[in-house]
């Protein structure tokens, strides 16, 4: 990727502190899209995040955002980046709008325009009708959708959103995963995430980078890292003749000689050696008169590829 299209770009960036070193020569390129950056707790997520918006030095290397350098141009990356930070750090005595209003303000947006953008991104993240409410009466989900308003107030062309997500509901997830994909498809906006949740990047990144140890493990496509893998997936229906389909199913394909591994409740794993296994899968499944729920390729999921891209 060259560096005229690049958002992020980190060349040998390192982090030591007197007794831990954050960030180890960690050098990435980073496009525009939804970005999902994966590490587990102490791999150098939020140190990295601190440097890019230049509130923290590197001890070596460099890190530039937007094509401005970290170390002499923070000020100039805050105005075009938008931060949510991971913890709750909200007043609770202030209204939504007068907090985003403030926040927009700080950010160098005139009056007038601060209270105009903060109507448009209240009304953005579904908090128009409780905006005049105080904060502190807020429910956790609607204290994520202010802290991500403050985020996007300005018009940033690049937002960093640590740990998004945090204390919601199944349902609150969803919603914020929503949010997010739109920051960049209704706006424009690229978005860097952070999640420990490898399932949400997945279902809402583009790209995702893996560091562990503050160490670069792999960036890749989504894409690629969920490509389909030389396995067959086959969920099956029990029946009265069969009440244990699946172990009937098993057993059947193994003395068909497939190899068969189990993919948790009524699913198999079968090794895709070639194509003639959907036509013995299917004479398998009509014999034993079980019901077929589905018969796919199965594709990775990015914790498996997390736990095998470690050293």
């Amino acid at each position: 990727m060259s560096g005229s299209t690049s958002v992020i770009q980190t060349e040998s960036l390192t982090k030591r502190y007197p007794r831990v070193t954050a960030l180890d020569g960690l050098t990435v390129d980073i496009g525009p899209g939804v970005t999902g950056l994966v590490g587990a707790n102490g791999a150098g997520k939020s140190t990295l995040i601190k440097i890019l918006l230049g509130l923290a030095p590197a001890s070596a290397g460099s890190a530039r955002v937007l094509g401005k350098d970290a170390a002499a141009e923070g000020r100039a990356i805050r105005e075009q980046v938008g931060y949510m930070p991971e913890h709750d750090c909200l007043p609770p005595d202030v209204s939504a709008t007068e907090f985003v209003v403030h926040m927009g303000r700080m950010s160098g947006l005139p009056s007038t325009a601060a209270r105009e953008r903060t109507a448009d991104t209240l009304r953005h993240v579904g908090l128009y009708e409780e905006r005049y409410r105080p904060i502190g009466g807020y429910s956790t989900g609607m204290k994520q959708r202010v802290k991500l308003a403050q985020a996007l107030v300005h018009d940033p062309r690049l937002v960093l959103l640590d740990e998004p997500t945090n204390g919601l509901d199944p349902a609150g997830r969803d919603e914020m995963l929503g949010l997010i994909r739109r920051i960049h498809t209704d706006f424009g906006i690229s978005v860097l995430v952070t999640s420990h949740l490898l399932g949400e990047l997945e279902r809402t990144s583009d790209h995702i980078v893996v560091i562990d140890g503050g160490k670069l493990l792999r960036s890749q496509a989504t894409a690629s890292f969920t490509e389909a893998t030389a396995s067959l997936a086959v969920e099956v229906t029990d029946t009265e003749a069969h009440p244990h389909g699946a172990e009937a199913l098993r057993a059947a394909l193994t003395g068909a000689g497939v190899s068969v591994a189990p993919g948790g409740g009524h699913v198999l794993l079968l090794d895709l050696a070639d194509d003639s296994l959907y036509d013995t899968v299917r004479d398998a499944i009509a014999d034993l008169g079980l019901g077929l729920v589905r018969m796919e390729q199965r594709r990775h999921r990015i914790a498996e590829v997390f736990e095998e891209a470690r050293p």
